[in-house]
């Protein structure tokens, strides 16, 4: 079956790594991410990803501390996250690349855009590490940045819920969730899928988004394949 979408960015929080655990890394979580990804690449499906830092530190909650260090610790924590992942698809048969925003040559190739696209043309799977490089932006916007420097068909925002909702479903029981939504709306309404910088990014360069419940992997599958399962921002 030909797939919805040829060319995708994948979100991955730091907190979807570490499982049930909460923090850290799960090594099971990891294999089961692994295993999807590569059906993604039998599938021909060109896969990038981003993925953040928040199992290992949480920057914004260190109270004290000055801000870009803050922010720079973050970053070191994505680049434990690349690498880590970059193992376990490479176990399960991806052949991927890390690319980082920040210099570090002795763990990873440095952000080349040309270079990210054409691994992807490869067959490669990409992992971005180090957000965009800078401290005041959050791995969110990194999503949106790199989105649209490949040009991905649509960004898959992997979370803790199955779409998004009016409310908060976790204390509304009467909270509704959209099967899809314009970025006009998610910004007006504030319905915190991403921070502000990151969905007007989204909007101005056409990026469309899929929010999904990462508990169960296969969701990537289904949303590659039109399965319309979690919430379109288009």
């Amino acid at each position: 079956m030909a797939v919805k979408y040829k060319r995708i960015l994948l979100k991955l929080s730091g907190e979807a790594l570490a499982g049930k655990k909460g923090q850290g890394l799960d090594s099971d979580t990891l294999r089961a991410i692994g295993k999807t990804i590569f059906r993604l690449t039998q599938k021909g499906v060109e896969t990038a990803i981003v993925v953040g830092g928040g199992n290992f530190w949480r920057g914004r909650t260190s109270e004290g501390m000055d801000r870009v260090t803050a922010d720079h610790i973050g970053m070191l924590g994505t680049a434990m996250n690349a690498l880590a992942l970059s193992d376990a698809l490479e176990q399960a048969g991806c052949v991927t690349r890390v690319l980082s925003a920040v210099e570090m040559r002795q763990f990873c190739e440095p952000y080349i855009r040309k270079r990210a696209i054409r691994h992807l043309e490869k067959g490669r799977v990409v992992i971005f590490a180090c957000g965009t490089g800078h401290p005041f932006f959050s791995t969110d916007t990194a999503a949106a940045l790199r989105a649209s420097e490949i040009e991905a068909d649509i960004i898959l925002k992997a979370t803790v819920v199955d779409g998004v909702y009016d409310k908060d479903p976790k204390k509304h029981c009467d909270a509704v969730r959209y099967k899809t939504v314009s970025h006009d709306e998610v910004l007006r309404l504030s319905l915190g899928i991403m921070d502000a910088t990151a969905a007007a990014l989204c909007r101005d360069n056409r990026v469309a988004i899929a929010v999904f419940d990462i508990s169960d992997p296969q969701n990537i599958i289904r949303i590659v394949d039109g399965d319309g399962i979690g919430t379109i921002i288009s």
